[in-house]
């Protein structure tokens, strides 16, 4: 999806609030639907169904009956969408949206007329019932579009992005094939040598977070000061957000372009960020400590890397599986705990053989999949998490 910043006016934004309320109403009412479905009970009403009772609620209720149809009819489906998911297991159960979160609306059947460029980096989108808006011109808008997505994150930003997929970026047929450790303190190493990190957090920013979580644990509920102190610490998150979002992107693109077939560990992060709190009756163990990993692991973009690597190289990303990457010399191939000096440091106990760590643990992932470059171009095969059964030494995806 391509993604604009949209720059309303006082006026417009208004609108485009009132719009993301129909949305927010319209979700929240089949969600309710479906919630009250009991075994025994007729089934919940489908999408065509919730359509026409929603054309009885327009009727009915002068609120909605102002608001776009195409909005709300979209957010049923959008709704469909989400229920179809978590049927098959793919997420989970859709549930209540809330004023200030996932706030945002869909339109649909677009067409070329509702795009038009006003100077160098400004363009201008028709939003019905709400007019002309503009949006900053930071690339051109994919051709043959037919629906977009108007969302207001929770630093007060709002965004547009066109349904478009893009192309993935051709194989350089050079034959080169690199490996890629995730880690903490580097975010990626490579076996080409190289340590790559995320832009960590200013000092002033960490400081700012700390006096803006203060200030919001001292501020009365429901009240305007927290809620300014809240988007306030939004706006200074989503910097961070947008920082490493764009090292993603970069890293992602460069790798996809130098490299033909890239070979990162299997790891299931979803799982390995899981909450240890427990219960009061079973409290989990090290849970300050698990806390601090899991926010270490979100940092470096784990997942969104190999995310974007699947969509820029695709079938070109091979997963193996992480045993003992780290444990193993890469020269004589001895495993042993005991090589791992420290994070940074890797001296072989039997060879001698030294390297930075992360760096040791790419060239294993490399060779893992090196030798087998022309099967990984055969075809994917499917494979679960390495973490629930044995899985084979190379998947690919």
């Amino acid at each position: 999806m391509a993604r604009y910043r949209l720059q309303p006016t006082l006026a417009q934004e208004s609108k485009l609030l009132e719009h993301c309320a129909h949305a927010r109403y319209v979700w929240n009412l089949a969600v309710e639907q479906h919630r009250h479905w009991r075994p025994g009970r007729a089934s919940a009403p489908g999408f065509a169904e919730q359509c026409r009772q929603l054309s009885d609620a327009r009727q009915e209720t002068p609120w909605l009956r102002a608001g776009s149809v195409v909005v709300q009819q979209q957010a049923l489906r959008d709704f469909a969408q989400a229920l179809a998911r978590f049927f098959i297991g793919s997420q989970g159960r859709p549930t209540w949206r809330k004023v200030g979160r996932n706030e945002g609306f869909r339109i649909v059947a677009m067409r070329s007329t509702d795009v038009r460029r006003v100077s160098r980096r400004v363009g201008e989108l028709r939003i019905p019932k709400v007019g002309w808006v503009r949006f900053r011109w930071s690339r051109p808008v994919p051709e043959g579009v037919k629906s977009f997505r108007v969302t207001l994150d929770r630093a007060g930003r709002w965004h547009v992005g066109f349904a478009a997929v893009p192309q993935a970026i051709r194989a350089p047929d050079t034959g080169e094939v690199v490996g890629l450790d995730r880690g903490i303190v580097v975010s990626a190493a490579l076996s080409t040598g190289e340590l790559l990190t995320t832009p960590r957090p200013r000092p002033w920013e960490v400081k700012r977070r700390a006096r803006l979580q203060r200030r919001l644990g001292r501020a009365k509920q429901g009240s305007r000061r927290r809620a300014d102190v809240r988007q306030a610490r939004a706006r200074l998150m989503a910097r961070g957000a947008d920082r490493r979002k764009d090292w993603v992107e970069k890293t992602s693109t460069d790798l996809a372009r130098r490299f033909d077939l890239i070979v990162v560990e299997d790891l299931d992060v979803r799982a390995m960020t899981r909450a240890v709190k427990g219960t009061p009756e079973a409290p989990g163990r090290n849970v300050r400590q698990k806390a601090g990993l899991n926010r270490g692991i979100a940092a470096s973009g784990w997942g969104a890397l190999v995310a974007r690597l699947d969509a820029k190289a695709s079938g070109r990303v091979v997963r193996v599986a992480p045993r003992y990457t780290s444990q193993t010399c890469n020269s004589c191939k001895h495993v042993a705990r005991e090589n791992r000096k420290s994070q940074a440091l890797f001296l072989c106990e039997v060879c001698g053989h030294r390297d930075n760590a992360d760096v040791n643990a790419a060239r294993n992932i490399r060779d893992t999949a090196a030798g087998r470059a022309v099967a990984a171009r055969e075809g994917p095969r499917a494979a679960g998490p390495v973490h629930r059964e044995p899985q084979p030494d190379l998947l690919v995806v």
